[in-house]
């Protein structure tokens, strides 16, 4: 007979739990969230001291009559949200429904989803932590005055739909600035100088360095001519041999915005994707006689602090499969970057590292396996030895001009046998030898090759970069960031293009009143701040409704002169030269999540819609007689298929070339990389350097 009830957020964790507590345990779930600020008001008594009017949130009733009538049957009642604000704040509504006292301990927490964890959580129940629930309670009131006070202006002045947000209007400010940038940007020349020398057998690179014992820039042809002069016919000789032995360390496990980067760089995974396969793999999966087990810890973290019991699990595992060189002479122990990291929780690791991503990948979708395997590789790695690499710097004298030539070579592996960080340009640390040289050789130049460049743009945010900016400039928290980045796409504030993002005309638009009449809300350093007191408040150092009366009294102040100052703007949608089938009207240009499209100017009479179709001028190799255009999935993905459909069923995800294959005369297509596209043949082997990804030299500015 069951003498306590377990409540949990979903049914998964409920499963999971269900089976490591035994048959004295109800354990039920209430599927996040029951009770919320109403959804038709603001709900918020600003001048009772913020008071919430807190509502019972539609379609759970029969959920709350479960657990009420479960909760009347057992002697205890024990709440296991997730152990974070959001979690504390979910336990608080569920004891003040079931009547759970203040002074219950009824508050169970665990990092990991593994018998161990739990059982050891229900030894040492408390109470729930009402600083920790008036943090939440702060930052869902605070973006609930801002949302619900600045939107329905933006309603009345510019266009109904729209929202501001204290997160989401720094995003897409960063979006904006950085288009900005772009836009602004002057290419400026410079010049390479590249000389290919022989030795013995081997031939090796060496660049342009110095002219003249001085370090001067190329800029123009006329800085390269003089280089060429100033080099004479002789041959290169060595003057210089720097030989080192360089280490190379391992990240650190991950946090939940370094989980979001490396799945974007690695699996190109989209933000909201990541965490959704990392709350499945943390909640549970069933591992057939094993039973059901969290297979990672907690995925919403700022912290890279390790638990002592993972680390000697770890340091175990590796002294077995690898060896003891592979293990560093004390445990690795990694510094918070981030000042303001709560360190409340460990990183992300896997809660077990014997369970290696092979051994369980028969019961993994195929995203549960990449994202764990991405997960168990970078905490693996992150306890093991440096690597060790051998570097040679060799300068070569040329006349009055000095080459200089690079190399390394990986001596040992250390961390590097399992895992190496990805980066945003996407360059890797390849090994690139230098023959054995010594001081006063000589060697042939077998050729000289000069080349002009011109620096490139900052480039756009992809979603990593973007989540990567937030997080250092301090902006949200690692529970905000997935939202935040769906939202923004929602409202057409960004679109995406290439995976990077745009800011669409509505975008700058908001973006411009925001900046003009609420600046706070867009100023970093005042958000970073407000991230600061909030911290404060669960540290229980600060009282929430001073926080929110000190932002409120200048916000109403803001709020009441742009009542009275903004002016209304019309948005004139831009027609286009199509007619709508349906009903003759002219068709309009609109901004959706994913881009534009068209739709029917008689709106609401005709709801006619159309992507907008862009011919690649390619024809379809299919029916020999459509043209290949570009199309977007339902999700936004773009896809190429032929304009025939569906009477031809041509489709393809990489973009076809415009020309066939030289060698079979099959259809060839576009593959590209962070270094560059090639094309390929769909039949044979045939490979080629794309037209267009030449030059691929840039410097990149982030």
């Amino acid at each position: 007979m069951a003498d306590s009830l377990v409540i949990v957020e979903s049914p998964a964790k409920a499963k999971t739990i269900g089976k490591y507590l035994g048959s004295k345990y109800i354990v039920k779930a209430s599927m996040g969230h029951i009770r919320d600020l109403p959804k038709s008001q603001i709900g918020v008594e600003v001048e009772r001291n913020f008071e919430p009017k807190y509502i019972t949130i539609r379609g759970k009733g029969s959920i709350l009559k479960e657990l009420k009538d479960a909760s009347k049957k057992v002697k205890r009642i024990y709440l296991a949200a997730d152990p974070d604000r959001e979690g504390e704040a979910i336990a608080w509504h569920l004891a003040h429904y079931l009547d759970v006292g203040p002074e219950e301990q009824c508050r169970v927490v665990f990092n990991e989803i593994t018998k161990d964890a739990v059982k050891d959580a229900f030894k040492t129940p408390r109470r729930i932590n009402q600083d920790l629930v008036n943090a939440q309670q702060a930052r869902r009131i605070l973006d609930r005055l801002v949302g619900y006070k600045i939107s329905p202006l933006l309603w009345k002045k510019v266009k109904k739909g729209l929202s501001a947000g204290r997160v989401q209007s720094v995003a897409v400010k960063l979006i904006q600035d950085r288009e900005n940038e772009i836009k602004a940007f002057v290419p400026e020349e410079y010049w390479s100088i590249t000389a290919m020398l022989g030795a013995g057998k081997t031939a090796f690179e060496a660049k342009y360095y110095s002219i003249g014992g001085e370090k001067k820039e190329l800029n123009s042809q006329d800085d390269v001519d003089r280089v060429l002069a100033a080099m004479g016919s002789g041959p290169f000789t060595v003057s210089e041999v720097k030989e080192k032995e360089r280490q190379r360390n391992p990240a650190p496990p991950f946090i939940t915005s370094s989980l979001q980067q490396e799945a974007a760089r690695k699996l190109n995974f989209r933000a909201s994707k990541t965490m959704s396969v990392a709350q499945q793999l943390y909640e549970g999966i069933d591992l057939g006689k094993e039973g059901t087990v969290g297979l990672i810890t907690y995925m919403r973290t700022d912290s890279t602090r390790i638990s002592p019991v993972a680390q000697e699990e770890a340091k175990e595992f590796i002294l077995a499969k690898y060896g003891p060189t592979y293990y560093p002479e004390t445990p690795r122990q990694y510094i918070k970057k981030n000042a303001n990291a709560q360190d409340a929780h460990e990183g992300i690791r896997p809660s077990s590292v014997l369970r290696e991503p092979e051994h369980v990948k028969e019961f993994l979708s195929k995203d549960q396996y990449r994202l764990y395997k991405l997960i168990w590789e970078r905490f693996i790695s992150s306890q093991m030895s440096s690597a060790i690499l051998d570097t040679m710097t060799i300068d070569l004298a040329a006349g009055e001009t000095v080459f200089r030539a690079n190399g390394s070579k990986l001596k040992f592996a250390g961390f590097m046998k399992v895992y190496v960080e990805s980066n945003d340009d996407g360059t890797t640390e390849e090994d690139k030898l230098l023959p054995p040289l010594a001081k006063g050789d000589s060697l042939e130049k077998q050729s000289v090759e000069p080349k002009q460049h011109f620096t490139q743009p900052p480039p756009r945010y992809t979603e990593a970069r973007l989540v990567r900016a937030l997080e250092e400039m301090g902006i949200g928290r690692p529970s905000t960031y997935a939202p935040t980045l769906e939202t923004i796409q929602k409202r057409g504030y960004v679109a995406i293009e290439e995976k990077k993002f745009v800011p669409t005309e509505l975008g700058e638009l908001v973006i411009q009143l925001m900046q003009e009449f609420f600046p706070e809300i867009l100023d970093i350093e005042f958000t970073a701040h407000m991230e600061e007191e909030l911290d404060f408040v669960e540290e229980g150092k600060e009282d929430w409704v001073r926080v929110l009366d000190s932002f409120y009294t200048s916000f109403e102040k803001r709020l009441t002169f742009a009542e009275e100052e903004m002016k209304e703007i019309e948005i004139q949608d831009e027609v286009s030269d199509e007619l709508c089938e349906k009903c003759g009207k002219p068709m309009v240009y609109k901004m959706g999540r994913f881009g534009k499209f068209l739709a029917c100017s008689g709106f609401p009479d005709c709801r006619n819609t159309k992507p907008i179709i862009k011919d690649i001028g390619v024809t379809c190799p299919t029916c020999h007689v459509g043209k290949i255009v570009e199309r977007r999935s339902k999700k936004g993905r773009v896809f190429y298929g032929c304009d025939q459909y569906p009477t031809c069923d041509f489709v393809s995800w990489d973009k076809p070339a415009s020309r066939p294959c030289p060698e079979c005369g099959s259809l060839m297509i576009e593959k590209r990389t962070k270094s560059g596209a090639t094309l390929q043949c769909t039949k044979c082997d045939h490979k080629e350097e794309a037209a267009e990804a030449e030059d691929q030299s840039f410097e990149i500015e982030d």
